[in-house]
This record gives structure tokens, C-alpha cells and sequence, in this order.
């Protein structure tokens, strides 16, 4: 179950939220640590379920299709040789039933995610705003998954690509004015590639600080879509260097 925790991790950036939901008392975070794994499974046991979603200020490039079959996961998020499509994890959450998270490589408002969800044949009552998935290792407790011994389906996940970001078409629009937000939330990391990774962090956090965005929004966004950290390994180096990053780009646009 720790290497599936990391796994999740990874496809989330670091950004994941983990959560038990009661039926009847509703819902309560937990914190992601190997620690909790046995209080987890506990919960789960005792019928309730142990659902995962990205951070608030992560949710924009990610999305969840919901309750797809085998034909529609293989439709959608395979190429013609079987192999799954960039940025995909594939949760199986009870037989025949799968969950499709994307990790997309730019933002995506809430009416993009409608738009292609519908297209991916996503369940139409799930909507995406602040929308939780099935976490893979525990059991799947909805009573009409139940078999006849009593027993509950485990999810199970099916494959994880972390490295690479899914590539989601825009939606055809007139260009929007100088400063609009929709123009302000379609820019994203690789427009300002520029061929080494500390480059284009610098590059694309000037570009947000013209947009109006905080410190701690870009921060958010260049975790969200840089997907190499070998060279700032462990929170608290990660988090130094998007410091001095974001603060020589502030103090080079205000130069400017």
C-alpha cells in the first residue's frame, strides 16, 4: 500500500487529498503517510469508503472520468496499439468498471471539463468541480457491489504515467481581450520552454506575474506542471528554489 501512496503521489504532483466517506456522517480528510495506512483500512472494513483527489489549487489540470466501461477506457485512452495515453491513471473500482484521471498539461476551466468529460462518455451526474475518485488498495463498500459471500471489490490500479502531462485541445473561442481571464488561465509552462527546466521555470513565472497572479499561485502552477524534480529533491529544497525563482522573476518584471 506505501508504493501505491507514492505512486499517487507522483501523478498528483504532491498535491493529493485523501479522504474516508461515511455514508451518513459524510466526509473527513486524512493526511497522505504510511502511518494512516491502518487506520485507512480500518474504515474501509467498517463500510466506508476511501475516495483521493488533487488539491484545490491542483484541480485545474486534472479531471476525472467516471464510471466507464472496457471498450470506452480503450476508445479513449489507448492509442491503436493498446498503449494508454499520456497523463492517464486508470483506477478499476469493481469489475468492468474504471475511473479515468488526466493530468492535463495546461489549466482547464470548469466549462472545458464538461465539454470533453461529455465527450469521454464520463457519467453525466458526476460533475467536475471538486470532484473525489476511488483510491486504489481499498475496497469498493457500495452495497450492489457486494457478492454474494459478502465480500466487497477491491479497486485496483490498472496503470500511472507520471511523467508526461495529456495534451487537451482547446475549445474553439474568438480571441479574448488583453488581460481576460479565459487568456489569463489558457497560458501553462510549456509555451515558455525554453530547453532547461530552471529556464523555463523562470520564464513562465514572469509571464504570471504580468498576469496578476500571486506567489503562491505560481508556485502552485509550476508544481502542477513541471513533471522533472531530480534536481530539487525533498519538499523543503523544492520549496527554496521556487522561492528564489518566483522572487528574481518579481523583482526582474518590476525592473522592467
Amino acid at each position: 500500500m506505501e508504493q501505491v501512496f507514492e505512486k499517487l503521489q507522483r501523478f498528483f504532483a504532491r498535491q493529493l487529498q485523501l479522504a474516508v466517506l461515511d455514508d451518513l456522517k459524510g466526509r473527513w480528510l486524512v493526511k497522505v503517510k504510511p502511518g494512516n495506512i491502518g487506520y485507512l483500512k480500518a474504515q474501509n472494513k467498517n463500510g466506508r469508503h476511501i475516495l483521493i483527489k488533487p488539491n484545490p489549487n491542483a484541480e485545474p489540470y486534472y479531471m476525472l472520468a467516471d464510471d466507464l466501461n472496457r471498450e470506452l477506457v480503450r476508445r479513449h485512452h489507448q492509442d491503436r496499439n493498446n498503449n494508454f495515453r499520456p497523463g492517464r491513471m486508470i483506477v478499476q473500482t469493481s469489475p468492468g468498471n474504471f475511473q479515468v484521471w488526466i493530468h492535463s498539461a495546461r489549466f482547464l476551466t470548469l466549462e472545458e471539463k464538461r465539454y470533453w468529460l461529455l465527450k469521454l462518455k464520463s457519467d453525466p451526474s458526476a460533475h467536475p468541480n471538486n470532484r473525489f475518485g476511488r483510491c486504489p488498495g481499498f475496497r469498493n463498500r457500495k452495497l450492489k457491489h457486494r457478492d454474494r459471500n459478502g465480500g466487497f471489490p477491491l479497486a485496483r490500479l490498472i496503470w500511472v504515467d507520471w511523467k508526461n502531462r495529456a495534451d487537451i485541445p482547446k475549445l474553439f473561442s474568438p480571441s479574448p481581450p488583453v488581460g481576460d481571464v479565459c487568456q489569463k488561465n489558457s497560458i501553462s509552462r510549456t509555451q515558455y520552454e525554453r530547453g532547461d527546466e530552471s529556464a523555463t521555470d523562470f520564464a513562465y513565472s514572469m509571464a504570471l506575474i504580468r498576469f496578476g497572479y500571486s506567489d503562491d499561485e505560481i508556485q502552485m502552477r509550476l508544481m502542477a506542471e513541471r513533471s522533472n524534480w531530480d534536481n530539487h529533491r525533498g519538499e523543503k529544497r523544492r520549496r527554496d528554489y521556487l522561492y528564489r525563482t518566483i522572487d528574481n522573476a518579481r523583482k526582474c518584471v518590476t525592473r522592467k
